[in-house]
């Protein structure tokens, strides 16, 4: 691991390339999974904020969850997650054809709402765990996603510039250009043949 201003980084995110393929995975974190999206504590009032202005984009069966159970429910002491329908997708799904996609997205696209989604989301396949009484990233590699690892190897991007939106709206610019700086240099000790390979 290495540090960026008490963030701690997975070396696994060295050498991940990355890029979200819908049409081969189908938006299938979204439906799969122990439980619906984590949720950062001021997100819950977020997504009760955003709920009137995405409704209309809501399944009726989503709706039904909604009202017996609300937007998001305690998953565990201390810790927030969306509601999910049957055990499988989060309450905010909405299908385009066979693709699940956000419900919230598309308002904040459409500009109803200011909220994008859940930055758990937003980040996916990078998760956010405490260690301590640090933040640690760290990748998770699931079989859904190798569609995704092909895509970026064959597009050439890395996990950590395809997330950079989502790194920025959790950090701030600033410390995104201090990570990636300090990822290329890691990366270049690391992985010398990738990095001259790359004219790093």
């Amino acid at each position: 691991m290495f540090v960026v201003d008490d963030i701690l980084i997975s070396d696994a995110l060295l050498d991940a390339p990355f890029t979200c393929n819908l049409g081969a995975c189908l938006g299938g974190c979204c439906v799969q999974g122990e439980a619906g999206a984590p949720l950062e504590p001021e997100e819950r009032e977020r997504l009760e904020a955003a709920l009137p202005r995405v409704r209309k984009y809501l399944r009726p069966e989503a709706l039904a969850v909604i009202e017996e159970r609300g937007v998001w429910e305690e998953d565990e002491p201390g810790k927030f997650a969306t509601p999910c329908i049957d055990g499988a997708e989060c309450v905010f799904v909405r299908y385009e054809g066979p693709v699940a996609k956000c419900a919230l997205q598309k308002a904040y696209h459409e500009g109803r709402i200011d909220f994008p989604k859940p930055i758990s989301c937003h980040l996916y396949p990078i998760r956010i765990e405490q260690l301590g009484g640090f933040e640690a990233l760290n990748y998770e590699q699931i079989d859904l996603c190798a569609p995704g690892r092909a895509l970026g190897q064959r597009n050439g991007l890395q996990l950590v510039d395809f997330l950079q939106e989502p790194l920025e709206r959790k950090y701030g610019p600033e410390w995104f250009a201090t990570f990636r700086a300090t990822w290329q240099a890691r990366r270049t000790t690391i992985y010398p043949a990738l990095a001259a390979e790359e004219g790093m």
